[in-house]
């Protein structure tokens, strides 16, 4: 990197009240922003950063907007912020139902870019803070490849304990950076700019949210007409849906409601005081209600879709792996008796709709007409589960198959077509449904699968109403990660044949 280019003493600057001078402003849920021109940022950047006194310049978008309006502390951050900029189509919108049209979306991440040029152009270094280890220094390089006069005076991860906070703004002043970049997330770098602005010796300090992690590459932006339609958060929604649902499909709807309110309030209605406050809190109520169902109805969805997906790759490569497996077996089972290699049977499925559930054939042929005189040797007393030790149906290969679980290996076909999925309740028969209490049927509720908690616990070796349990348990705590460590588990149990 380059050495800096100290355009100012590194000594501490003192943290004077320097008014940002737009020409017009606006104010959403009780902050105040400024509404100017692109020419018009940059020409107010670019004299706030001429006057030696340190700074903050911040963004408020739908999210900022509703966090401020809980948030005192971060309230009153963008109160004394010497600059705030409009960021996204949600202010866009507010600020016309204000009649107040928005001259331009002045987000960090589009602005960018033209702040690294003029900082290029007039000399001043710059400091970025924030992100994993290794993403600061990437838009670095970044921004010094496409601007190669702009001056880096150093960078440093987000990641920092309290203990390394004065060793990091060490090195910041040390550094002698004129401008600071902090990407922490909102509220926290507003809340620790404003704590910690007049120990910084910089001019000017910009907190930019999500702007690195797209700079570095770490998070694709949305196409340009999907910006172009005010639509961005959708992509962002996308590629973080756990940690972005409840931004915006609860947050957008409560942002429309308070801005609604808002305008109403402004326009003073004519309802009493006492009534007007009841209905608005119900009104809020319900919106709130209703915007929660929904973004725990697409969670549910996301999540399915990602369950499914990983099935269908998961079960193609297992298919083609193998494949050798598949012929040797069914050449043993061809050797070892007379029948069919495969062997099917009716399970139920998600919410018992029926399937032909594949297997391995592991039995001879009159198994089923010969389980009726076996039912009193029936080693579980659960009244749902069947087995017998040293069953006289099994065949010689059979034996071996079921020890390690080689006969359910055609269920991967099941998970292919989506009848199974790798982790779920296992498939139950019918004749067996009837015996279930009310509580247990909250196994049919999710598509079943070839391994769950119950395979890991013990097997076979435990009753039904501990398997069910088990099950309903994993519904409802169910995850990606949750399913992989499962996965995992389950494959050194298959090899050793515990419990089979």
């Amino acid at each position: 990197m380059k050495t800096a280019i100290s355009g100012h003493n590194t000594a501490l600057l003192p943290s004077l009240p320097v008014p940002a001078t737009p020409s017009h402003t606006s104010e959403l849920l009780g902050v105040r922003f400024a509404n100017i021109g692109l020419n018009e940022a940059l020409a107010v950047i670019g004299e706030q950063v001429s006057v030696p006194a340190s700074k903050s310049l911040f963004f408020v978008n739908t999210h900022c907007l509703n966090l401020a309006f809980d948030d005192a502390r971060y309230r009153n951050a963008l109160r004394h912020a010497a600059l705030v900029l409009p960021d996204g189509s949600g202010v866009k919108l507010g600020c016309q139902l204000n009649a107040d049209p928005l001259q331009e979306n002045l987000n960090g991440t589009d602005l960018f870019p033209h702040l690294c040029q003029q900082f290029a152009a007039t000399g001043k270094s710059v400091y970025f803070l924030g992100g994993r280890q290794g993403v600061a220094a990437r838009v670095a390089q970044w921004a010094q490849t496409r601007y190669p006069g702009l001056s880096v005076a150093g960078c440093h991860h987000g990641y920092f304990t309290a203990d390394e906070e004065s060793r990091v703004i060490a090195d910041i002043r040390a550094s002698g950076a004129d401008v600071l970049f902090v990407a922490m997330g909102v509220p926290r770098q507003e809340l620790w700019l404003s704590a910690n602005q007049h120990r910084l010796g910089t001019r000017l300090n910009l907190a930019v949210g999500g702007l690195f992690d797209f700079y570095s590459g770490a998070i694709p932006r949305a196409p340009l007409w999907l910006r172009r339609l005010g639509m961005e958060w959708m992509a962002r929604l996308y590629h973080e849906p756990s940690r972005m649902w409840q931004r915006y499909l609860v947050g957008n709807p409560l942002y429309l409601f308070r801005l609604l309110r808002e305008k109403n309030q402004r326009q003073g209605r004519s309802r009493p005081p006492a009534r007007r406050f009841a209905r608005t809190h119900l009104w809020h109520a319900r919106l709130k209600a209703a915007a929660t169902r929904l973004a725990y109805r697409f969670s549910l969805w996301s999540q399915a879709r990602s369950k499914r997906l990983t099935d269908i790759l998961l079960s193609l490569y297992g298919l083609l792996m193998l494949t050798p497996v598949f012929l040797l077996v069914a050449l043993a089972i061809k050797l070892d008796s007379k029948g069919p290699v495969f062997y099917t049977q009716q399970r139920a499925g998600l919410r018992a709709r029926p399937f032909k559930m594949w297997k391995f054939r592991s039995m001879h042929v009159d198994a089923d007409a010969r389980r009726k005189a076996l039912e009193a040797l029936n080693e579980m007393s659960d009244g749902v589960t069947f087995k017998v030790k040293n069953d006289p149906r099994i065949t010689r290969t059979g034996r071996f198959i079921r020890r390690y679980s080689i006969d359910e290996l055609p269920q991967l076909i099941n998970v292919l077509i989506g009848d199974m999925s790798v982790v779920g309740p296992r498939p139950a028969l019918f004749d067996e449904l009837t015996r279930y209490e009310l509580q247990q049927r909250e196994r049919l509720d999710t598509v079943p699968g070839l391994t769950s908690p119950w395979v890991i616990a013990g097997r076979s070796g435990i009753s039904f109403a501990e398997q069910a349990r088990l099950d309903i348990e994993y519904l409802r705590q169910r995850s990606f990660w949750s399913d992989l460590k499962l996965i995992l588990q389950t494959i050194p149990i298959v090899l050793t044949g515990r419990g089979a």
